[in-house]
């Protein structure tokens, strides 16, 4: 009896051990700003997908900020984020995630006449050169974010330094346009489509943009996942980034908009005849493939170390993973 016991036993662990092993791996990725960042839209475009729900399933997982996701990646909350440049190497250098790897592009800001992210004050307030902001109150989606390290790059320039010259409040995007037109911020920082505020383009005016302070174009987010899973789950991450190549490719082809407009207007529940910036040159670039330039993310990370915020510079080349990426490419007709 105790032979038979122990036979049935070892049978039902072989079949949970295979139901785990054919269950999709949870796949939980990063976005701040709809439509902007892929992880808030490309899964409503699951028609293309030919993997999702079969090797994996994906959990968009909104943050205020790119600062907010290391904590989450350090905790085993988060397997895939839309980091930006400065926020990957404070990852790495301050929070000690070594591990961590870029495995693809997301988006670039000012890259071949596309958009760059902006910096508004009231058009007819007292703010008219960088030196004016000196005193004020600035507003921020969070400090080392992408967004946010351009300003203390600029302001350095013109001598301005953080704490001993200006005040930074960190705000949802949504809310400053409202917070700078109430005076309660002197200056803010915005990317669509909070930026297409149309009292926002009525009373305010751009101070500078991210392509001004960077001084050129910059790979701006980059998805970012840490190795041990990447290792772990190789094949479901192929999968993944086969059906997120696909789905990005659809939406960034112009001959798409009309539809890639629809999934818009349904995503944020604004009117189709709002949304005709989506995925055109008024917003920030995506590459088809989502091959980051690594070149550019290198110029900016270094940027972020210069101004104090990673005491050592970081080779990026050495974080970066794209053989998931490639082996994926390979796959798509």
């Amino acid at each position: 009896m105790r032979f038979i016991v122990n036979l049935a036993a070892a049978a039902a662990v072989a079949v949970a051990t295979t139901a785990s092993a054919d269950e999709p791996v949870k796949i939980r990725i990063a976005w701040v700003v709809p439509i902007a960042n892929w992880a808030s839209i490309i899964y409503e475009k699951k028609d293309l997908m030919t993997h999702y729900g079969k090797t994996y399933d994906v959990e968009p997982v909104h943050f205020q900020s790119t600062p907010q996701m290391i904590t989450a990646m350090g905790a085993g909350e988060l397997e895939i984020a839309d980091f930006a440049y400065s926020t990957f190497s404070i990852a790495v250098e301050n929070a000690g995630m070594s591990d961590l790897r870029v495995i693809a592009d997301e988006s670039r800001d000012g890259w071949d006449g596309y958009y760059s992210g902006e910096y508004y004050v009231l058009k007819d307030g007292p703010i008219k050169t960088i030196e004016d902001l000196k005193g004020k109150t600035l507003g921020t989606v969070g400090e080392g974010s992408a967004i946010d390290i351009p300003v203390k790059v600029l302001l350095r320039k013109h001598g301005l330094e953080r704490t001993r010259d200006y005040t930074v409040v960190e705000a949802p995007f949504n809310n400053m346009p409202a917070m700078l037109l109430a005076k309660k911020l002197d200056f803010i920082a915005t990317v669509p489509p909070f930026s297409l505020n149309p009292d926002l383009k009525a009373q305010g005016r751009v101070l500078f943009t991210v392509k001004d302070a960077l001084e050129g174009p910059t790979e701006f987010i980059i998805w970012a996942a840490r190795d041990g899973f990447i290792q772990k789950h190789r094949a479901a991450m192929v999968d993944l980034m086969e059906d997120a190549v696909r789905a990005t490719r659809f939406l960034t082809d112009p001959k798409n908009h009309d539809e890639a407009v629809q999934i818009s207007s349904r995503l944020i529940k604004q009117p189709p005849d709002h949304l005709g910036w989506v995925f055109t040159k008024e917003t920030d670039y995506s590459d088809p493939n989502m091959q980051p330039d690594l070149a550019s993310f290198q110029r900016a990370t270094d940027l972020t170390q210069a101004n104090g915020f990673v005491k050592e510079k970081l080779d990026v080349q050495k974080y970066a993973d794209l053989s998931i990426l490639n082996d994926a490419i390979k796959r798509i007709k």
